[in-house]
C-alpha cells in the first residue's frame, strides 16, 4: 500500500507532526500504522520517547535532582519561576493556619534556645521541654504548612519568630516568619543567585541569633547583621572579597558563630585569611588566622581538654583555635575527596572529639592532651562504621547516632564499633529530643525513632514536605520546623 492509499490519520506528514506536538498520539499512530515493520516501529519509538521527555522539561516543569549518594536521579515537576510566582501569590496574603487542633492559648515569651545552627551548642540536642514519644498515627499535629524558597539553610527560632534564608529569583533573602502562624514579617534581600548543578541552587549558611541581631551570610559570601525585630540592616561586608578569597564549589556553607564580641566566619583565604574574627557590633576585624582552604562545616564553640576553643574541619584539617586571638591549638589531617568535609564534630568526653565524612573516608574519635600552650592529639579509633557526608550524627549515653551514607546506624563512641545498622532514610537529618531521635529524609518524612544501642526501634513516621530534603530540622518551644528547597512546615512536638 503506497502512502498516498493510507487514510489521512496514517499518512507521514500526520505522524511526524502528532510525534512533535502531542508524543503519546504519535506513539498510537506510529504502532497502528499499517505496512511498517515492527521493526521499524521500534526504532520510530525511541526518538518519539525523546520528544515526550522533552515535553516533560518544556512545558510540564519536569526537574531531575540528585539524591545525596548522587547516583540516584529524584523527580518533580515545576520551574524555578513557577515555584517563585506561587510564593509570591502566598506572601500576598497571610497564609491560612492549617491546625488540625483547638490552636494553643498564647503562651508567655520562653526566653531565646534555639538560636545557633542544629541547636544551642551546635551538637544536634534538644533539651528545653520533653518531646511526645507516642505519636498519633496521622503524625504530629500540624500547625502551618506553606511554599518556602529555595537554598538549603535551616531555622534559628527567637522571641515568637523563625528565621532563615532563601533563594527567591535572583535575590537571596533572609526572613523572619511568625511562629503560630507562619506569617511573613519582614524580608531583607540582595542581588545574588549561586547555582550548582549537582548540589543544587541557593543559600546554604543558617543564619545565627544573637542579643537582637541576626546574622546571615550567602552562598556567594554576602555576610549581614540585621535587627532581628524588623530586619534593618546594621552592618554587611563580603567575606569573600574582604579575604581575597575563591568562593567554593557548593558555595559558603558555614553558619557564622558568635563568641564574646566576635563573629566567626570561614571565608578560606590565602595568607592567614582563612577563619576570620570580625566585630559582631561594627563588623570590624578583630583577627584573621589559617591559610587552609574552606570545607562546608560550621565552627563550633566547645570546651576540650578544660580549654575554651573554636572547632572546625577545614578542607585538609580538623583544628582547634583560641576564641581570642585564632591561635592553632592543635590539629589532625582529614583530607577527603573533592575537599567535601560537610558534618559538624562533636564532643564525646572532657578532652575527645568525634569528626566524620563520607566519600569513603569514615570517621574517627581525636583525643587532646595538653602540651604547654596547645595539645597534642591521637586517633582513639578511627574506621568506615560511619560515613556522615552532610548529615551530622548526634551523642546519647556514650553512643553516636547518625546517617552512614544514607542509613541509620549506630556506634559505641569509646571504641568504635558498630551496635546496629537499619533505616533507609537517605541523605536526610537527624536531632536529638527526650532519648530519641527524631529523623527528616530524604524524602520529607519525619520519623521517630528510640535513641538505643540495642537495635533500630522506628516508633512511628508521617510525610511532612514533599520534595528533596536536606535540611537540618529545627526545634523550639514545643515545635518542630522542617523546610526543603519549596516547602516549609511546623509541627506541635510536645503536649
Amino acid at each position: 500500500m503506497t502512502n498516498q492509499a493510507r487514510p489521512w490519520h496514517q499518512s507521514l506528514t500526520v505522524l511526524l507532526l502528532s510525534a512533535a506536538a502531542l508524543p503519546p498520539l504519535g506513539l498510537v499512530l506510529l504502532w497502528i500504522r499499517r505496512g511498517t515493520k515492527v521493526v521499524w516501529k521500534i526504532l520510530g519509538t525511541l526518538p518519539i520517547l525523546g520528544f515526550a521527555v522533552a515535553h516533560l522539561f518544556l512545558f510540564f516543569g519536569l526537574r531531575v535532582e540528585m539524591d545525596g549518594s548522587v547516583s540516584k536521579p529524584m523527580f518533580s515537576f515545576g520551574t524555578r519561576a513557577s515555584h517563585d510566582a506561587q510564593l509570591e501569590a502566598s506572601r500576598a496574603v497571610p497564609p491560612p493556619a492549617t491546625v488540625q487542633a483547638a490552636p494553643e492559648p498564647p503562651a508567655p515569651a520562653a526566653p531565646p534556645y534555639w538560636t545557633d545552627f542544629r541547636g544551642p551548642n551546635r551538637d544536634g540536642r534538644y533539651d528545653e521541654t520533653p518531646i511526645l514519644t507516642a505519636w498519633p498515627k496521622p503524625g504530629l499535629t500540624r500547625l502551618w504548612k506553606q511554599p518556602v524558597g529555595g537554598g538549603y539553610a535551616s531555622f534559628v527560632i527567637a522571641e515568637g519568630r523563625a528565621f532563615t534564608i532563601e533563594q527567591r529569583r535572583n535575590r537571596e533573602v533572609v526572613a523572619a516568619y511568625d511562629i503560630d502562624t507562619g506569617r511573613e514579617l519582614w524580608t531583607n534581600s540582595w542581588a545574588a543567585d549561586f547555582r550548582e548543578a549537582m548540589g543544587g541552587d541557593g543559600p546554604r549558611a543558617t543564619p545565627t541569633w544573637h542579643e537582637g541581631r541576626l546574622y546571615a551570610q550567602g552562598a556567594e559570601g554576602e555576610l549581614r547583621c540585621l535587627e532581628a525585630a524588623t530586619g534593618k540592616l546594621v552592618w554587611s561586608k563580603n567575606i569573600l572579597a574582604d579575604n581575597g578569597a575563591a568562593n567554593l564549589t557548593w558555595g559558603m556553607s558555614a553558619s557564622p558563630l558568635v563568641v564574646d564580641e566576635k563573629l566567626i566566619v570561614q571565608p578560606g583565604g590565602p595568607g592567614g585569611k582563612s577563619v576570620v574574627a570580625y566585630h559582631k557590633l561594627t563588623g570590624a576585624p578583630i583577627w584573621k588566622a589559617l591559610d587552609d582552604k574552606q570545607a562546608y562545616t560550621s565552627p563550633m564553640l566547645v570546651t576540650l581538654g578544660g580549654r575554651r576553643q573554636i572547632v572546625t574541619v577545614t578542607a585538609s584539617r580538623a583544628v582547634g583555635l583560641t576564641p581570642e586571638d585564632g591561635t592553632l591549638l592543635w590539629e589532625f589531617p582529614w583530607v577527603t575527596e573533592y575537599d567535601v568535609n560537610a558534618s559538624q564534630p562533636i564532643v564525646t568526653g572532657p578532652n575527645r572529639v568525634f569528626i566524620s565524612t563520607g566519600y569513603g573516608h569514615g570517621a574517627a574519635v581525636l583525643e587532646l592532651q595538653p602540651a604547654g600552650k596547645a595539645f597534642t592529639v591521637r586517633a582513639v579509633w578511627q574506621n568506615t562504621r560511619m560515613k556522615n557526608k552532610f548529615n551530622p550524627s548526634v551523642l546519647y549515653e556514650g553512643h553516636v547516632y547518625g546517617l552512614d551514607e544514607g542509613i541509620l546506624a549506630c556506634l559505641d563512641a569509646e571504641t568504635g564499633q558498630q551496635k546496629w545498622k537499619g533505616g533507609r532514610y537517605g541523605y536526610g537529618q537527624l536531632l536529638l529530643a527526650s532519648g530519641h531521635l527524631v529523623v527528616t529524609t530524604e524524602t520529607g518524612e519525619v520519623v521517630l525513632v528510640r535513641a538505643t544501642s540495642e537495635r533500630h526501634q522506628e516508633l512511628a513516621q508521617f510525610s511532612a514536605i514533599e520534595g528533596k530534603t536536606w535540611n537540618v530540622p529545627a526545634l523550639a518551644g514545643g515545635r518542630l520546623f522542617v523546610r526543603n528547597t519549596t516547602e516549609m512546615a511546623c509541627f506541635r512536638i510536645t503536649q
